[in-house]
């Protein structure tokens, strides 16, 4: 038997209706919000799984964000200018130097000596999360004035050295201001060269030192079989001429291999001993300790700005480079990503020393060009050498076509030297 009076039951019936059209509304923004949820989880996953950059980021290179330095102290340094993509642009080409540039050595003028096709010009490097900033030649000569632009290394470290004399030269409208200090020829050769820019009283010098440390004789009365020692200890006696440089960019890596030492007879030596049973990552690595130790004890840390620069990747198909390598049938950037090497050890040490710098308070950048250059298959001289060079000699996979590959890591330096307030006093 229902109690309730007919106007409560008029009271109740009227407030149900009142609050239907309120729950209706609760249930329908309940419903849109997980709607809005599951499309932005699926595009999240779709592009996850989509973008190439993203699955070989994570499978090859995944590592790099436990040891690569971070710094998010200014909105410049959240980007990671290493990673991302090469960009075809027909114009790219228009705002490079060309081979006409007098600072070039003959081996690196590929298209002079015989290459037909200008496509491996024609891409620019993009990175994922910002722009790379546009290269300033004449704003660089302004903020190095009265100083010193110092690259110390093997040979592809002379590759850059030249790219960027060619791309600073474009902002001297007299060529005749930039000159070697000792009138030495633009040649492959043992020792170093420095080019001055007469108007900014600039100097950017190459040191030929491939370890970095010292190359030379084993102690006496060693095994027969030791040829030569690298002394991991030992910084290169081309040293003290790099105390007071303002910009300094290491380079080690292509000589860092069992081929170039220990097959050799080139042992690893600390002191007066030779150590035969140290590997050639556990040299590496207490080389750039001693690099880094010269660093802390001979640079202004307020007037110097330290880069490493990463491992330069080759690209030899069906063989080695004295073995039958070629890469002279690239036309273009690598595709297929499962054709890229996996990040080399060296990158791995590089990146631990620089931490311990920066902890020391110190100006230091890893100038990570690996994973970008990794694609660039076509841009090596191949068998386009240098006049003279035999018939039959090894192809050259290993340096760059200037202009070429690079300038990009020049690019790169340039972004960071802005970000790091770079300017002489």
């Amino acid at each position: 038997m229902d109690l309730s009076s007919p106007s409560n039951q008029s009271s109740t019936s009227k407030w149900n209706l009142f609050l239907f059209p309120i729950t209706f509304k609760r249930i329908f923004v309940s419903a849109i919000t997980i709607f809005i949820l599951m499309f932005v989880s699926f595009y999240v996953i779709f592009n996850l799984t989509m973008s190439s950059f993203n699955a070989q980021f994570l499978f090859r290179f995944g590592f790099l964000s436990q040891i690569l330095p971070t710094n998010q102290e200014t909105p410049l340094q959240v980007c990671d200018y290493s990673y991302g993509k090469w960009v075809r642009d027909e114009s790219y080409p228009l705002r490079s130097y060309s081979e006409s540039c007098p600072f070039l050595d003959p081996g690196f003028r590929c298209r002079q000596n015989g290459r037909k096709d200008d496509e491996y010009l024609k891409w620019r490097w993009q990175p994922h999360s910002c722009d790379l900033p546009r290269f300033n030649a004449t704003d660089l000569l302004e903020r190095s004035r009265n100083g010193r632009i110092v690259y110390a290394g093997d040979s592809i470290g002379r590759n850059q050295w030249e790219s960027l004399i060619c791309m600073l030269a474009r902002a001297v409208p007299n060529q005749s201001d930039i000159y070697e200090e000792k009138g030495k020829p633009i040649t492959k050769h043992k020792g170093f060269l420095s080019m001055r820019f007469r108007e900014y009283n600039l100097t950017v010098e190459y040191y030929r030192a491939p370890f970095l440390v010292v190359i030379g004789r084993p102690p006496q009365n060693s095994p027969h079989k030791i040829r030569t020692t690298v002394r991991v200890d030992e910084l290169h006696w081309f040293s003290e001429k790099w105390v007071g440089a303002d910009v300094l960019i290491f380079n080690a890596g292509h000589w860092w291999n069992e081929d170039k030492t220990v097959k050799m007879g080139c042992y690893f030596q600390e002191g007066g001993q030779v150590n035969m049973s140290m590997n050639v990552m556990e040299a590496f690595q207490r080389s750039l300790q001693t690099v880094r130790s010269w660093v802390i004890k001979n640079l202004d840390p307020e007037r110097s700005h330290t880069f490493f620069r990463s491992y330069s990747p080759v690209h030899f198909r069906n063989g080695t480079w004295n073995k039958g390598g070629l890469c002279d049938k690239e036309r273009e950037p690598e595709t297929n990503y499962s054709r890229l090497e996996d990040e080399p050890a060296n990158n791995q040490l590089i990146s631990k020393v620089i931490k311990q710098m920066k902890n020391e308070s110190r100006k230091v950048q890893f100038l990570n060009i690996t994973y970008l250059t990794e694609f660039r298959k076509d841009s090596h001289p191949s068998l386009h050498r240098e006049p003279g060079t035999a018939a039959d000699a090894p192809q050259d996979c290993s340096h760059w076509c200037l202009p070429g590959v690079p300038d990009t890591w020049n690019e790169l330096l340039y972004a960071y030297l802005l970000n790091m307030g770079f300017k002489t006093k």
